[in-house]
């Protein structure tokens, strides 16, 4: 596909850094020369300079023939323009970034003026992301599928946990009558879909998907269930901290909120009157005991500095605070801190290009099996994909025992109607089946694409 990145701040590089590895057409547009030249040196694509609002920069950039154009500059206004004018220039599909809350209650009006098919907002989506989280903060991270039915989470194996040491196929009989699957394992980097042998060690991250009260079951009987979280020490009062709190508050937490500018906080407090706001330096460790942190029940640090929410996080950990989620735009400043065991890391950038892929993928594929959603698990080296079985699908109504998949590939849950099913050999794909797919490597666009040859039986 021919796509077009307008911007290319934190989003637009980490969008076009994943596109370019699916073998698409990119094109990105700045003005900045450093951002351009850093791009064109470490991806594969075209690089335009110019304004993404005028027509003879789009031009030059192909937007007459672009399948898509993605408008993530810094302004929600040259977002809505810049989308308005590739659409009249004959861009198929185009997708604005806008952060705006102000924007929340007129963006259907906006998108049919402006002609934008798409609205992203990375701040929303990480907000709720971290929401997810804190409604259950056993979990390291959370994915949801088939409308919340179904749910995928991560967690870190703990020493004297009773799956160390032994293979799955010997779980006890209360963890096997549960609605769940072991999908994947992450062991020093190295991710694995395990089979029955799998033998889990301390310091494994497993991956588990199923009901969502099989999970909650499972987790209490491992003895990490957390109680409900009722208070959490927000720092920073940017963008998704609001998003955060609005979200928060209607699940009936309290807040507390630090921010270091005053314009900010007196904003945060008008809008959020039963909150705490307070004025200060939320990275000083004596202003969180006098602020009585550790009687909180989760940290979240939103400042705009990776560095200071990572360090912050970990100080927060040391004192034992039972659930710490850092946001952290760098993957590999993540990884650094999942080592030193800081599971919950959200990257707002990250989460946000795994939407428009979902996206891009179901434009390639739209004659074929429906792709629902799409989550990057194990810092993005392995995939969980919900699809829509069609009529167009391969071996419907063969036992999945009888049929060769490709490696690396899993069918983790089929959901038919009412019910939510484990697969075993017998079990068999029909039209309608909502199926999640985990996927090592390589690109799934359809269902069909997860056989082995032709993806039959073995003769």
């Amino acid at each position: 596909m021919n796509i077009i990145i307008v911007g290319t701040g934190k989003v637009g590089f980490s969008l076009a850094e994943q596109l370019v590895q699916e073998k698409h057409d990119v094109t990105i547009v700045d003005q900045r020369e450093d951002t351009l030249r850093r791009a064109s040196e470490l991806l594969d694509l075209m690089a335009v300079k110019g304004n993404g609002v005028s027509a003879v920069t789009l031009r030059e950039a192909g937007a007459e023939e672009a399948d898509l154009l993605v408008a993530a500059t810094n302004s929600d206004e040259v977002n809505m323009v810049c989308c308005l004018t590739a659409k009249n220039m004959g861009a198929k599909y185009t997708i604005a970034r806008i952060r705006n809350p102000e924007y929340t209650d007129s963006l259907t009006e906006l998108c049919q003026n402006l002609k934008i098919d798409m609205v992203i907002n990375p701040e929303n989506t990480a907000a709720q992301e971290i929401a997810r989280l804190l409604r259950f903060p056993s979990a390291a991270n959370i994915e949801t599928f088939c409308r919340g039915r179904v749910e995928l989470m991560g967690f870190r194996l703990q020493e004297g946990d009773f799956l160390i040491g032994k293979p799955l196929y010997a779980l006890p009989p209360q963890v096997k009558k549960l609605s769940l699957l072991f999908c994947a394992a992450d062991r020093d980097g190295e991710l694995s879909i395990p089979k029955g042998s799998f033998v889990p060690q301390a310091g494994d991250k497993l991956y588990m998907v199923g009901r969502s009260d099989s999970l909650d079951q499972f987790f209490r009987l491992l003895g990490r269930y957390a109680p409900k979280v009722r208070q959490v020490f927000l720092l920073g009062g940017g963008k998704i901290s609001v998003y955060l709190a609005a979200t928060l508050e209607k699940m009936g937490m309290r807040l507390k909120i630090v921010e270091a500018d005053e314009a900010k906080c007196r904003q945060i407090s008008e809008q959020f009157p039963k909150a705490t706001v307070i004025c200060g330096d939320g990275t000083d460790p004596d202003l969180l005991e006098t602020e009585s942190l550790t009687a909180c029940d989760a940290f979240v640090a939103l400042t705009n500095q990776d560095e200071d929410n990572l360090i912050i996080s970990l100080y927060a950990m040391q004192l034992g605070l039972p659930k710490v989620i850092a946001k952290c735009s760098r993957q590999n400043y993540a990884g650094i801190a999942r080592s030193a065991g800081l599971d919950s890391v959200v990257s707002p950038k990250f989460v946000t290009a795994s939407y428009i892929l979902r996206l891009v993928r179901g434009m390639q594929n739209s004659q074929g099996s429906v792709m629902n959603s799409l989550h990057r698990i194990a810092d993005g080296k392995a995939e969980a994909m919900e699809f829509t079985v069609g009529p167009a699908t391969h071996h419907l109504g063969v036992s999945l025992k009888d049929l060769k998949l490709k490696h690396g590939v899993l069918i983790a849950v089929i959901v038919r109607g009412t019910e939510i099913i484990i697969p075993e050999g017998s079990s068999i794909l029909q039209a309608g089946d909502s199926v999640i797919l985990i996927a090592q490597s390589g690109r799934v666009l359809d269902l069909n694409d997860i056989y082995d040859g032709d993806g039959g039986a073995e003769a």
